[in-house]
């Protein structure tokens, strides 16, 4: 592993930072059924784009993308999921460890935080704040950029040189994620990996999927060690 402190560190968040307890999941089943009077494919969201979501179900459904057909969807999708989220019934939670490690990074002038993930814009903000992360996190990439997650990470950096008045290269950029498509993601755009085995996968499988680094959970205190200057 390269030795350059990691200055970006770039956060999914489903499996990663929270658990919504199925709150995302229902609602994007519920906008499904709202737009399209049906129940929709089964749906894979480890590591997804919202955007690979919807384009998954208009092919169930054998419906073209239309113009605004996205903006209609997600918009009720958003609805259904502030709802459920507001609910308290979905047995949500902030996934071990992140909290923490967020509170340590924002202590640090010379480390910047920010998402790339799969979620949409509003859907990211909507569950960061239900789980009183948002703070941490002034700008992002998200799965309303582009259907295909690795062409995410390059929005990641411009949005990160914009905020913070400095570039970043790829080689100082830690992504940190809970599945295979998150360590793909990373790869694409040339950063480090720190995988997280509190989602679907079990760690062997995100070292076989080419982990720069597997924890079990964000608490492990190596992390900070092996990415940050002291």
């Amino acid at each position: 592993m390269a030795a350059a402190q990691a200055r970006l560190w770039l956060f999914d968040i489903d499996g990663t930072l929270v658990d919504t307890g199925g709150a995302g999941m229902r609602a994007l089943q519920q906008a499904t059924a709202e737009c399209y009077g049906g129940e929709g494919p089964p749906l894979d969201l480890a590591g997804s784009t919202d955007l690979g979501v919807l384009a998954g179900i208009l092919a169930h459904f054998d419906l073209a993308h239309a113009e605004g057909e996205a903006e209609r969807f997600f918009a009720i999708y958003l609805a259904h999921l502030e709802r459920n989220l507001a609910a308290g019934t979905w047995h949500g939670r902030v996934l071990p460890g992140a909290a923490g490690l967020l509170d340590e990074l924002s202590r640090r002038s010379d480390i910047t935080i920010g998402l790339l993930t799969g979620n949409i814009a509003g859907g990211a903000g909507a569950k960061m704040r239900h789980y009183g992360l948002d703070h941490h996190f002034p700008f992002g990439a998200y799965g309303c950029d582009h259907a295909d997650r690795n062409l995410l990470g390059p929005v990641a950096l411009d949005r990160a040189a914009a905020h913070a008045g400095m570039t970043f290269t790829a080689q100082e950029t830690l992504v940190i994620g809970d599945t295979p498509k998150d360590i793909a993601c990373a790869h694409a755009m040339g950063a480090r990996c720190l995988a997280v085995a509190t989602g679907k996968f079990s760690a062997e499988q995100l070292r076989a999927a080419g982990a720069d680094r597997v924890v079990q959970t964000l608490e492990d205190p190596q992390i900070l060690l092996e990415f940050v200057a002291e």
